[in-house]
């Protein structure tokens, strides 16, 4: 097998062309032309939910999936919105609700929320992305970690966003060398070991960003050999909030909360 410096080189590097081709296969390709001829329909938070193949695509697109049958929970995410700092997104440490009650902004515009390109392209490539990353890694999951930590590098203003998402996590423990035990931190020093050994302003520089994820393939590679199957897949299989430790999880909130 390809190693994983190697095949997040091949993909990142051509990246146009991957998800070219992944919006192509038959699956992706036939659900995003259901999805783009019906999100227009769709005029409420009852008509969101209601049809399960466009809330299935959003929630996938929004990298929620594992949390589609968790509708109580998505619509009062969806209900309160964003515009208030006490709404319900808006008090969880996991970014991804948030996101997507902004995309999906019912709470504030109503029946004229699909009318905007964030609920229609803007989604469809956010659906697309997901899949590529979810067929990498289904030959490499080290190369979705890559991917996945290359795509939110941009967000990331403080050692806390790396905290507060399991899959991050595990890619700032592996290219810094810091052991899993230091999990069982308290937050702070945590954030310390991180500050310490990484400028979190570098994530913003292409360059610097593709360094220090080839650093962490590689040294995946050596602890997980391309030809031994990762079991790594637990960190995209449930919600950030299931995948850190309780008290890590509400240090974040409190801090999240200016406590």
């Amino acid at each position: 097998m390809v190693s994983t410096v190697v095949s997040y080189g091949i993909v990142s590097g051509n990246l146009e062309r991957s998800l070219s081709a992944t919006a192509k296969k038959p699956l992706v390709a036939r659900e995003t032309e259901y999805y783009l001829e019906n999100i227009r329909n769709i005029k409420s938070i009852d008509d969101f939910i209601g049809n399960n193949r466009i809330f299935a695509y959003a929630m996938k697109a929004f990298g929620l999936e594992e949390m589609t049958y968790a509708k109580a929970f998505i619509r009062k995410v969806l209900t309160e919105g964003v515009d208030s700092s006490e709404s319900f997104a808006n008090t969880l440490t996991d970014s991804r609700y948030k996101e997507f009650a902004e995309a999906f902004n019912f709470a504030r515009y109503g029946s004229a929320t699909t009318a905007f390109d964030r609920t229609q392209q803007g989604t469809v490539d956010r659906y697309v992305r997901q899949a590529l990353e979810e067929d990498v890694g289904e030959d490499n999951e080290g190369v979705r970690l890559a991917l996945y930590f290359e795509r939110k590098a941009d967000s990331l203003v403080s050692a806390y966003g790396i905290l507060a998402d399991a899959a991050l996590l595990k890619v700032a423990q592996t290219a810094l060398g810091l052991p899993a035990a230091t999990s069982a931190l308290d937050i702070e020093k945590q954030a310390a070991l991180i500050d310490a050994r990484l400028d979190i302003a570098d994530l913003k520089d292409p360059e610097k960003l593709k360094t220090f994820l080839t650093r962490f393939a590689s040294l995946w590679e050596i602890d997980n050999p391309s030809t031994v199957q990762s079991s790594s897949a637990v960190l995209f299989a449930q919600p950030i909030e299931l995948g850190i430790g309780q008290d890590l999880l509400a240090s974040l909130q409190n801090l999240k909360r200016g406590g």
